[in-house]
């Protein structure tokens, strides 16, 4: 139950580059770039609602069990159909353009997202603190 809780976000790195790279518009990428994206985690066991909240009232939620596939939603409104998995203490799942991780280190929400551009990896890093 180490998710569960209302995190706010604390530091980016990468989020430009990563944003560009999977598509997301330069006004949408400039909202974002020092706004405390507030992100908040209902667990109960293996079952999870995911609600993130983005600049100009953007809410996505995503509803999922863990090793069971799920209707999911990217920040850029995309539906696809995913499955959550534990890696280690990590949760993670396949987004149409890049890899996500979740994980609680140091008392911290941290969210590891790594895309691959022509040159390589990106990879995009959100550290969020608990409310």
């Amino acid at each position: 139950m180490a998710f569960n809780g209302k995190w706010e976000t604390e530091s980016q790195d990468g989020y430009e580059e990563f944003c560009k790279l999977i598509g997301i518009p330069d006004d949408v990428i400039s909202k974002g770039r020092d706004f405390k994206l507030v992100t908040e985690v209902i667990q109960n066991g293996d079952e999870y609602t995911w609600i993130q909240y983005y600049p100009n009232n953007h809410v996505v939620t995503n509803k999922f069990i863990v090793g069971k596939e799920s209707d999911m939603e990217t920040v850029g409104g995309k539906k696809f159909k995913g499955v959550v998995s534990m890696e280690g203490s990590k949760l993670a799942i396949s987004f149409p353009k890049y890899h996500h991780t979740s994980e609680i280190s140091g008392g911290k929400l941290v969210e590891t997202s790594t895309a691959t551009s022509a040159k390589g990896p990106v990879v995009f890093v959100r550290t969020s603190k608990k409310m």
